[in-house]
């Protein structure tokens, strides 16, 4: 096969240009160690993660299974690390909540939606070289954003950091103010415990043995310690073993309305099949099938609402707390509310809750700290995600947002390795790969996933020469999935929390805030304002970006609206400076203009009152001369605004010159026709080719004593003697 075809297939089969390097034993050798040591990491952060965004930890396994190898498959980076991250999980959590307020139960529906959502959008911008796209979420918007953003994250972590319950609240600083008021007084010491513990683990190993994988160690201490020491505890018991009866009624309501979604699931399908017969049979617009239409919708509200009546009744019971009486010999009798439990009776000390409910009435109660719990065993099974073209309305803006901030994050790590590796990096290949990683990921369970700073950064140093790695910790969370699962059923949640606060503490920069105000006050202002946003408006924080981009680009609309223009003459050392600045002598009949940027329908009108400015200024003025070097686009408005100005000064007996225009400038101009109309004559390629033009149009010698002749060598040292003096 020729070089040529190879070249072709390796744009769509990226690791086809890394793939025979695995033949050197030390390269498979370098990528096995590294994809080995990347998965001690992302196993423990993905369950993590996927707590952040309020799935179940074991949906961040299935986040952790394919994306990151087909990330590394068909991406151009060799060494960036895809899965789980903190960021995107927080805004996968911003995104679905608002939905699943409405249905709880299909929360891991819509969030493998997003997903879907998520990976189209980032391989349409890539296959279309639209990556570009990124800039509009300037640094300053970013560094505002990704603080604040770590802020809530650790935050948001308090209640489990703390074994406490709450409500949550409209904002998400509502909710820590709750959290902090619970804790005060409702403080589960074990699992504070748990969680000093592993914070302890991870920073003392840091500091200590940086390369030992502190993180699984945190997990694995902490979990041998939950099994040995009994930190979570569960019974399961009959509705008959509750004193309460009013607790009774209400479970009794809940299985009642168990049972009536099921049939109403029942006659969902019945109606779906029903609606799709009949509009095969008599088309989209027959009034039966409108009808039949108009039953599945009446059917799939019903069940929405009911599912959403079982889940408020469901989290009613979760909020009780019980007491276990225990009788003369300590054997378990009945669950009381722990506010009603008769007064000289023994209990075993224990605050017991309700966890959940079977459909045959077995209710099991849970206490101690949380723990993981189950994790179903084996791979997560292939299915399409079921596509509702009213839930993708609500999902599109966060799916972009998440797509775009994604993807910001996982570009700037692929840059910093490709610096350090020296290897070529396609954004857009990179692009289409996390779109692909993605929309692969949709097709089993996986909500969104991006680069990932920390794990890449020990991706490379273990090692890593190509994607292979990550291939590699592909199949160790496969075997995770496979096998070791019931080891992970007593890793406490207080563990997954103090594993997010550690991994989001280095984001929070505040020195990155002082430099951006040394450097830019509008862009500190930007980041500033985007940070506040961001805290304020959370969980929306869609809104929050929005505010960030729109300040942004309102600011750099401002800053060019007016952009400098300025009078040039002759400096001493022969070169046009401007003439206010270093108090240079004009010419009467002929002024050089300068405009400092881009020509456009923002600063059109402003260029154009400059130049009226200045032939108000000179009456005796003849030739204004256009020095087009710093223009470097224009657009319509801008070509109009020229064209205007040339007819009102040409009125004026004045007469426009342009000189060092640029030539994407000179091919709008051309295309459309304003060079031909002014006259191709009229443009030159330096000034001073302009300036002999006006000097022989003026006559008389003119440039002998025009203050913008080019001096004489002994006219500049006089000159330069004379300043000196």
């Amino acid at each position: 096969m020729s070089v040529v075809n190879l070249r072709g297939i390796g744009r769509f089969f990226p690791f086809l240009d890394w793939a025979p390097e695995l033949r050197s034993p030390r390269i498979l050798r370098a990528d096995l160690i590294a994809g080995i040591t990347v998965a001690l990491v992302l196993i423990p952060q993905s369950m993590a993660y996927a707590q952040l965004a309020g799935l179940p930890p074991y949906y961040g396994l299935y986040a952790a299974f394919l994306p990151p190898a087909v990330a590394a498959l068909f991406g151009s980076s060799r060494q960036l690390a895809t899965g789980p991250v903190a960021v995107v999980s927080l805004l996968t959590a911003a995104a679905l909540e608002p939905i699943a307020a409405a249905d709880p139960a299909g929360y891991i529906a819509y969030a493998v939606t997003l997903t879907l959502l998520v990976g189209l959008f980032q391989f349409f911008l890539g296959a279309v070289r639209l990556g570009v796209l990124v800039n509009f979420l300037s640094h300053p918007v970013v560094l505002g954003f990704s603080n604040a953003a770590a802020i809530i994250i650790a935050t948001s972590q308090l209640s489990k950091l703390f074994g406490v319950t709450v409500e949550k609240a409209p904002h998400h600083y509502q909710t820590v103010w709750n959290t902090v008021r619970a804790a005060v007084g409702d403080t589960h010491l074990p699992t504070l415990g748990m969680a000093i513990a592993a914070i302890v683990i991870m920073v003392s190993l840091r500091r200590l043995a940086p390369r030992l994988p502190n993180v699984l160690i945190a997990v694995a201490f902490t979990t041998l310690l939950s099994w040995g020491s009994g930190f979570h505890q569960e019974r399961k018991t009959s509705v008959e073993r509750i004193a309460d009866r009013a607790v009774v009624t209400l479970i009794g309501e809940r299985m009642a309305a168990q049972k009536k979604i099921v049939t109403l699931q029942q006659r969902l399908e019945e109606a779906q099949k029903q609606w799709v017969e009949t509009r095969s049979r008599l088309g989209p617009d027959d009034a039966q099938t409108l009808e039949a239409l108009h039953r599945l919708d009446a059917l799939r509200l019903t069940l929405r609402e009911k599912e959403a009546e079982t889940q408020a009744d469901l989290k009613e019971l979760r909020g009780l707390h019980f007491l276990l009486m225990l009788g003369d010999g300590g054997e378990e009798k009945s669950f009381h509310l722990a506010h009603q439990f008769p007064i000289g009776e023994r209990s075993d000390g224990r605050r017991w809750r309700i966890r959940d409910i079977s459909p045959e009435g077995e209710v099991r109660f849970e206490a101690g700290g949380a723990i993981v719990g189950v994790v179903p065993a084996g791979l997560p099974a292939f299915s399409l995600p079921k596509v509702d073209m009213s839930i993708v309305t609500q999902l599109f803006l966060s799916a972009v947002a998440i797509s775009l901030i994604g993807f910001m994050e996982a570009i700037s790590i692929a840059k910093a390795m490709a610096t350090r590796t020296r290897q070529h990096l396609d954004a857009n290949r990179e692009l289409m790969g996390q779109g692909l990683a993605n929309m692969v990921g949709s097709l089993f369970q996986s909500y969104p996933t991006s680069g990932s700073f920390s794990r890449s950064a020990v991706n490379i140093d273990a090692g890593a020469v190509t994607g292979f790695s990550s291939v590699i910790t592909t199949l160790v969370v496969v075997v995770t999935l496979l096998w070791l699962t019931p080891l992970l059923y007593h890793l406490p949640q207080a563990t997954l929390a103090a594993v997010i606060m550690m991994a989001v503490i280095g984001l929070v920069n505040v020195s990155a805030f002082r430099h951006l105000w040394r450097v830019h006050r509008q862009d500190a202002t930007v980041a500033l304002v985007t940070f506040g946003a961001t805290l304020i408006f959370a969980p929306h924080l869609d809104t929050a970006i929005m505010i960030g981009v729109l300040l942004s680009l309102g600011l750099y609309l401002y800053r060019t609206m007016k952009p400098r223009i300025v009078v040039l003459s002759r400096h001493p050392d022969g070169s046009l400076r401007d003439a206010y600045l270093y108090g240079l002598a004009t010419c009467p009949n002929i002024t050089v203009l300068r405009l400092d940027g881009s020509l456009y329908f923002a600063n059109a009108s402003h260029f154009h009152d400059k130049v009226l400015e200045k032939l108000a200024r000179y009456p005796d003025l003849r030739f204004v001369i256009v020095d087009a070097e710093g223009i470097n686009q224009i657009d319509a408005t801008g070509e109009e605004i020229l064209e205007r100005v040339v007819e009102q000064l040409e009125q004026s007996e004045v007469e426009v010159l342009f000189a060092r225009m640029k030539k994407q400038v000179t091919e709008v101009l051309e295309h459309s026709g304003f060079v031909d109309k002014v006259g191709r004559g009229r443009f030159f390629r330096r000034t001073e080719h302009a300036l002999e033009y006006a000097w022989k149009k003026l006559g008389n010698h003119h440039e002998v004593d025009c203050p913008l002749m080019v001096p004489t060598t002994a006219e500049r040292d006089a000159r330069e003697q004379a300043s000196a003096s």
